[in-house]
C-alpha cells in the first residue's frame, strides 16, 4: 500500500519558486529519508504533507486521503516532528502528553505513558514544566507522543537534531520498530550516516525537484550534495 503519494507538487512564494514538480511514493513499512541544502525547500514539503501550508499546485495523498480535500482525515494520519516543540510551555511533560492524546481523542493509559517517558529518559524530568526543558529534552518528548499515538504515518524534521548518542540510538530503534509493525516515515536529515541505518530508500531535494540515490551511495559518498 501507498501511504504518501506526492503527484507533481509545487509551492510557490512572492519571491521564488520553492518547489516544482515534486513526486514520491513511500509505501508502507519504509522509512524514506530526505536530503537538501538549506533553503531547498524539504521543510516546506512536510509542512505541506502535514497540511499547514497549501500547495501552489500539484496534489498528495497521505494513507487514502486528499491533502487539500480532506484535511481533518490526514491530520489524524499523521504526526509531524519538527524544529518547533509543539509544546505547552506551562504544562509538564506528562500533562503535554495527556493533552495531546486527549486532542486526538485517545485516552491517556499510565502504566504505557510511564513506560514512554522511561523509554525516552524522561521519567525524572515527567512532573517539570516544558519550559524548563532542553532542546533535546523538548525532542524527547515529542518522540514520546509519536511513540504513544502511533499515526500510520510519521513526518521527521532533523530527528536528530539537538540529541546526545544515546537518544539517537533511542529515535533509530523506534523508527526501526514503527517501519517493521507497517508504519511509514518521511525523514529530513542531514545526518547522513545515522538515517542510513533505518532508511529504506533515500533521496535528495535540489531544483525544486527529487533525485533518487541508492542507500549504497547514500552511506559511502563523501558528499551527496
Amino acid at each position: 500500500m501507498t501511504a504518501i503519494a506526492v503527484d507533481r507538487l509545487e509551492k510557490n512564494f512572492s519571491y521564488s519558486c520553492v518547489l516544482r514538480d515534486v513526486s514520491l511514493s513511500v509505501e508502507a513499512g519504509q522509512c524514506y529519508v530526505l536530503f537538501g541544502a538549506n533553503g531547498a525547500g524539504k521543510t516546506t514539503l512536510l509542512r505541506i504533507l502535514a497540511t499547514i501550508q497549501r500547495p501552489s499546485g500539484g496534489r498528495f495523498v497521505i494513507n487514502g486521503f486528499n491533502g487539500v480535500q480532506e484535511r481533518d482525515e490526514v491530520r489524524h494520519s499523521l504526526f509531524l516532528v519538527t524544529h518547533g516543540s509543539h509544546l505547552y510551555d506551562e504544562l509538564s511533560g506528562r500533562e503535554n502528553l495527556r493533552f495531546a492524546l486527549g486532542l486526538r481523542g485517545l485516552e491517556w493509559d499510565g502504566a504505557e505513558g510511564e513506560r514512554v517517558l522511561d523509554r525516552v529518559g524522561l521519567t525524572a524530568f515527567a512532573a517539570m514544566k516544558t519550559r524548563h526543558y532542553s532542546s533535546g529534552m523538548k525532542k524527547r518528548l515529542a518522540f514520546a507522543k509519536a511513540m504513544l499515538i502511533r499515526p500510520p504515518v510519521l513526518l521527521l524534521d532533523e530527528p536528530y537534531a539537538a540529541l546526545d548518542e544515546n537518544a539517537m540510538e533511542m529515535i533509530n530503534g523506534f523508527v526501526a520498530e514503527f517501519t517493521g509493525a507497517g508504519g511509514t516515515v518521511l525523514m529530513v536529515s542531514h545526518n547522513r550516516h545515522r538515517s542510513a541505518r533505518v532508511a529504506h530508500r533515500a533521496g535528495i531535494l535540489r531544483r525544486g525537484g527529487i533525485d533518487e540515490v541508492t542507500l549504497d551511495h547514500l552511506a559511502g559518498a563523501d558528499e551527496l550534495l
